[in-house]
């Protein structure tokens, strides 16, 4: 990751803040997505990421230094394959390149599943 060690954010915004001028955009297209997609979802740190939770959390993001990892549940992952066939994935993440345009229309619909999932209380997060 590219945050620095010094600094330790304590609030998304700093977090998007800390990060190189290149990058602070797409963070917060990211950010201003899934705030979006979840109304009303808190909004913490967990981990040194960007978190979002109802109950539970939602999803998360991080930054690294050729990508933005996304991590919103293996379910996801399994429910929108299709979709996500053109980046790299693993159980339950996604990496979004940072020299492509980040695909806000997949995200909104991925957190809102993940709404869906969490008020129904089908799929927990594991922490």
């Amino acid at each position: 990751m590219m945050i620095s060690k010094k600094l330790k954010p304590v609030s998304i915004k700093e977090y998007i803040d800390a990060a190189p001028a290149e990058v602070q955009e797409k963070l917060n297209e990211m950010h201003t997505c899934i705030r979006e997609a979840a109304p009303g979802a808190k909004e913490s740190l967990k981990w040194g990421m960007p978190a979002y939770s109802y109950q539970k959390i939602l999803v998360t993001f991080a930054m690294f230094k050729h990508h933005i990892g996304f991590y919103p549940m293996p379910s996801v992952i399994e429910a929108f394959a299709k979709d996500l066939a053109k980046y790299n994935t693993a159980k339950g993440s996604v990496q979004f390149p940072l020299d492509k345009p980040m695909p806000l229309p997949l995200i909104r619909k991925i957190v809102k599943f993940r709404v869906k999932e969490s008020i129904d209380g089908v799929i927990k997060w594991k922490s």
